[in-house]
């Protein structure tokens, strides 16, 4: 073979591979793009399930922080600090003393009270006993009104026959006047002494009332020299330090119950369209993370977005203005069980997920009466003891065959 026949079969060679070559390639992109198309649907399908089964009806963000109540605990009298009885990160009962102040003014004060209702209800045992004695001086004037008129009444005949002098009769009507003007005085007398004891018993009397309601002042004064915790919970940001003076309203310290606490998520507006009231809510928060799961529901929306509380709102209507996403809280309250089991702190960050699938409750709440968000009976009790004192220092002046001095009439 010769050198010619050689390169062409060399060239003829190189074509035939060139050509299969060229032949699969366009398979192989075509299969490659098939691929490669049904990767994108797969992944735009799943896409189109998760906002459709999940996105679309939940709501969430990672702004969001605990809340609770936080009683501040103040004087309510003036007084000198004499033990401090709880401090920071204690836990106090609803009644327990938290701090006690110098009680030695109070107790001269209570002392002058006490006095003085004893001695209240011992005046108006007196004039019920005057008001009784003239009742008595009324009657016996009544009788001599009646001998009087007797005796004239005997002797005018007497005067026709010429058997009795004038002057005798004369001074027989002058007689049944001066009864009839003692009697009437003695009326009089006794209207003047039953109007301070009219209408009531010694108990009631007006100015036994005022006596008491002077002690019970003083005696609730006496008691809240020792300051009382309204409520269960935890101490915090203790102020108040032995001697010092405090006045009355002074803050001293803080309870915060750690109980029905609650969730304000602050969501953009652009997330508001569908959040209702009543709506279940899952909360994870930054201190447990993941593996603690809280649940609630949405109790309310707040009326406005936080830059209109701030204490400087902003003004759009000068200079140039950028439009912001406001945000506006919403509250979630949370489960006092599950609390219990893992315990929040006011303030710790949280994440918020509302299911929102249920759109159709209320945006705003109900005008409905609403129990009340918190109330303590401490200072109840605090009442009814003073009232019992009251009653026995009362109990111990009136008259010792128990009479009350219930008034008598004319």
């Amino acid at each position: 073979m010769s050198a010619t026949e050689s390169d062409k079969t060399a060239n003829k060679t190189a074509t035939d591979n060139d050509s299969g070559l060229a032949a699969k390639n366009p398979a192989k992109r075509r299969k490659t793009l098939l691929i490669m198309l049904l990767v994108f649907v797969v992944i735009g399908v799943i896409w189109f399930l998760l906002w459709t089964l999940v996105f679309s009806r939940r709501e969430t963000t990672d702004n969001a922080y605990v809340g609770g109540n936080q009683v501040a605990i103040s004087a309510q009298v003036s007084g000198t600090v004499v033990a401090i009885l709880a401090d920071d990160t204690q836990h106090v009962d609803a009644g327990q003393i938290l701090v006690k102040l110098d009680s030695t003014d109070a107790s001269v004060r209570l002392s002058q009270a006490r006095s003085a209702l004893a001695q209240a209800v011992r005046q108006v045992r007196q004039q019920t006993d005057s008001a009784n004695g003239s009742d008595a001086a009324v009657a016996a004037r009544q009788i001599d009104l009646k001998k009087a008129e007797a005796d004239l009444k005997r002797r005018l005949p007497l005067i026709a026959e010429q058997a009795e002098a004038p002057e005798t009769i004369q001074h027989l009507r002058d007689g049944v006047d001066q009864a009839r003007a003692a009697l009437t005085s003695a009326q009089a007398q006794a209207s003047a002494e039953h109007a301070s004891i009219e209408g009531t018993d010694i108990a009631n009397n007006p100015a036994v009332l005022q006596a008491r309601a002077n002690f019970r002042a003083a005696w609730v004064a006496a008691q809240r020299n020792a300051i009382f915790a309204p409520v269960s919970g935890y101490v915090a940001q203790r102020s108040v330090q032995l001697g010092n003076s405090v006045q009355a309203g002074q803050q001293l310290m803080t309870v915060l119950p750690l109980h029905d606490l609650w969730i304000d998520a602050n969501f953009k507006e652009s997330q508001l369209r569908h959040i209702r009231i009543g709506q279940p809510a899952k909360i994870e928060t930054d201190i447990y993370g993941s593996s603690v799961e809280y649940h609630g529901k949405v109790i309310g929306l707040g009326a406005g977005t936080g830059s209109v509380f701030s204490l400087l709102p902003a003004q759009n209507a000068t200079g140039n203005w950028i439009k912001v996403v406001q945000r506006v809280p919403v509250r979630i309250a949370l489960d006092n069980q599950e609390l219990d089991k893992h315990p929040l702190r006011i303030g710790l960050s949280s994440d918020v997920t509302i299911d929102i699938t249920d759109d159709r409750g209320a945006v705003l709440a109900p005008q409905t009466e609403h129990p009340a968000v918190a109330e303590t009976t401490v200072y109840d009790q605090m009442a009814s003891k003073a009232d019992a004192e009251a009653d026995q220092v009362i109990r111990a002046n009136l008259s010792s065959s128990g009479n009350t001095g219930g008034n008598h009439s004319n």
